[in-house]
């Protein structure tokens, strides 16, 4: 008995205990989740990328939706990036200067666009018979390409990445046949970068025009010829029905890589991890828009041929001679323009003759072998 009163004492007494220490401390409240004693509630941030691509265009306008949805699933929505098309926000070939002023945080374009500022710039697309896809990024992770780049455009306040390869592309579409190095004299051809001025070089007028300009400018004769990337492109453009000859090998663009450029003070301000999300989720979409390439362009080339009734055509033997020369003339000349011109071409040639000559015992000896 004395032993059942004891504990109903007790009992008794840690009941007011509790009342008491709720009274004072009042109603329960939901603790935040905090990373530390004095961890503050993490910022977001909205960015926005304009681009020089129609919204949504198959791998290039497709590309940085994809970079966008990447972004904001790995850092938990903290850093979310709005996509512009051309036109959208600024026209396609101002998508570097809308970066460069802090307009836009972002830009995905190509490199080769901007060769009025900085004739460097165009070895960061691509460079007639020059690197393939492979051979480029190869340069560009760990032959020093990235390294230049940067200190290229640190002065414009950009940070680029390599964001994106079409792989080889075609030679273009043309309204009139290409038979001989004297069929290239007067034509007028979209076509930009080194490319163009090769074709200058051999008596064409090079033009450059935004994708979305194209299929008119070709259909009204305003241009006799336009390349673009390839069939997946091609074909969703419908460049078939405003010129009948499609040629290859694209011995202008062997490997076009695109760039996202960043804004470099808005980079700085984010934290390291979203920093660092950036960066990867730029190499993913670099590998990724390979993948997509050469996974499509083969259906979509035979849907060109076999329903379109496409004239598909290899460039005669001489006229690819003959541009091979020109080429390598133009291109050491642009390098003799300025010193950061000359710098970025020294490692690109010393890159490309090394690789050049392994990938002759190993890719394309497998391929030709297969």
């Amino acid at each position: 008995m004395l032993a059942k009163n004891a504990f109903s004492m007790i009992k008794l007494g840690l009941m007011g205990l509790v009342a008491t220490t709720l009274i004072a401390c009042g109603p329960e409240k939901p603790v935040a989740a905090t990373n530390g004693a004095d961890a503050q509630p993490q910022q977001t941030y909205n960015w926005k990328m304009v681009t020089s691509w129609p919204k949504n265009f198959p791998g290039l306008g497709t590309a940085p939706e994809r970079f966008s949805k990447m972004v904001d699933d790995m850092s938990a929505g903290r850093l979310k990036v709005k996509v512009y098309g051309a036109g959208e926000l600024v026209p396609a070939l101002q998508v570097f200067d809308a970066v460069s002023q802090g307009t836009a945080e972002m830009g995905h374009s190509g490199a080769y666009y901007w060769k009025g500022k900085m004739p460097a710039a165009q070895f960061f697309t691509t460079v007639p018979f020059g690197l393939t896809a492979q051979e480029m990024n190869g340069w560009i992770y760990h032959g020093g390409g990235l390294e230049l780049w940067q200190e290229l455009y640190a002065p414009f306040n950009l940070i680029p990445l390599a964001a994106g390869n079409t792989g080889v592309q075609m030679a273009g579409w043309f309204n009139k046949e290409i038979n001989s190095v004297e069929d290239l004299k007067g034509l007028k051809m979209r076509i930009p970068g080194l490319g163009g001025e090769v074709l200058k070089r051999a008596g064409g007028t090079p033009v450059t025009l935004p994708g979305g300009e194209l299929f008119t400018s070709l259909q009204t004769g305003a241009i006799d010829a336009t390349e673009w990337v390839g069939p997946y492109n091609d074909l969703a453009f419908g460049l078939y029905k405003a010129a009948k000859y499609y040629y290859y090998p694209g011995w202008h663009e062997p490997g076009s890589m695109m760039e996202l450029t960043v804004n470099k003070p808005a980079f700085e301000s984010l934290p390291k991890d979203l920093q660092a999300i950036v960066t990867t989720a730029a190499k993913a979409i670099n590998a990724d828009m390979l993948a997509e390439y050469t996974a499509r362009n083969n259906a979509a080339l035979t849907e060109l041929v076999d329903k379109h009734g496409v004239d598909l055509r290899a460039l005669p033997t001489d006229v690819l001679s003959k541009l091979r020369e020109l080429s390598a003339e133009v291109v050491a000349e642009v390098a003799a323009q300025d010193p950061a011109s000359q710098k970025v071409y020294d490692s690109y040639i010393k890159y490309r003759d090394g690789v050049v000559k392994y990938h002759a015992i190993s890719e394309q000896a497998f391929i030709n072998a297969r």
